[in-house]
């Protein structure tokens, strides 16, 4: 019996790989219809919710079936976020991933169904203009993620940062949610290594240049702008303390440069432009 629900599970996989392929080439070409997918994709996310019946590279694939198509149709949006709780199963799958993962192997299958994890909430915080409060919970589950493979999975971790760079550039993240979840204290650490991963330098410093802006960026009404000054406070205190002011400050300069210029395929040790760590 196990044997014939591993092999049910492993062809439901087959179908949805083929389906987000199929869906994929089509969406390059030409828009898919909704009513052409959306019932049928739903039907399989909900039900997986409630009998996990697919594989987790199955039920990541149907999610990012979905996700890739919010750019073409917004509508799609309050399905993704309010009806199938994209915020909730993303943090759920991560938090358990992160757990059962082996990290020191670098093959290690569900280490990719997390990079593909990571990949899709990129899409979705680059895209999606809803939030709710589970996003908050997401947030969390990657900075848990970035906490578990540090010491030994690199490229996961910079994935997570990533990520976070993403999240930091969607303004209906609230800092508040970021600053909360320890994320930069991480960072602040990995910053102190002997030897910093140049890609982990840039996505996390991207973090506190978005952070930076948003918290010098007003606010209508009395009591968020309160709340973002304090936050601003908070933040700029603490980035003193660590002794990261005066860096942060000075690569505002060269990023906007690189940005503006368009130049991210410079070979740039950018560790070597510290001047106060």
């Amino acid at each position: 019996m196990d044997k014939m629900i591993e092999e049910k599970k492993l062809s439901m996989e087959d179908a949805i790989l083929l389906m987000k392929r199929i869906g994929y080439c089509e969406m390059v070409m030409n828009e898919i219809r909704q009513e052409l997918y959306l019932d049928e994709i739903k039907e399989i996310i909900e039900y997986h919710q409630e009998h996990q019946n697919l594989t987790r590279l199955a039920y990541q694939s149907a999610w990012e079936f979905l996700v890739y198509r919010l750019h073409l149709d917004k509508s799609l949006e309050d399905v993704i976020v309010n009806e199938l709780h994209f915020g909730r199963e993303a943090a759920k799958e991560l938090e358990e991933l992160s757990k059962c993962v082996d990290w020191k192997r670098k093959e290690d299958d569900e280490v990719l169904v997390v990079e593909r994890w990571l990949i899709v909430v990129d899409y979705y915080f680059s895209s999606c203009t809803l939030w709710n409060e589970e996003i908050a919970g997401l947030i969390n589950c990657i900075v848990q993620v970035l906490r578990a493979s540090r010491d030994n999975h690199k490229d996961i971790l910079n994935g997570c940062l990533y990520t976070l760079r993403y999240a930091t550039e969607n303004r209906n993240v609230e800092v508040d949610d970021l600053l909360k979840s320890g994320a930069i204290g991480l960072y602040w650490e990995e910053m102190k290594q002997s030897t910093l991963d140049d890609r982990i330098v840039w996505n996390g410093l991207n973090i506190f240049l978005n952070i930076s802006k948003r918290l010098k960026e007003k606010t209508d009404g009395e009591t968020d702008e309160t709340k973002r000054k304090e936050l601003k406070r908070k933040i700029f205190e603490r980035m003193e303390e660590e002794g990261y002011e005066d860096a942060i400050i000075s690569f505002h300069e060269i990023f906007d440069f690189l940005h503006e210029k368009n130049c991210y395929a410079f070979s740039l040790n950018t560790s070597d432009y510290f001047v106060n760590v």
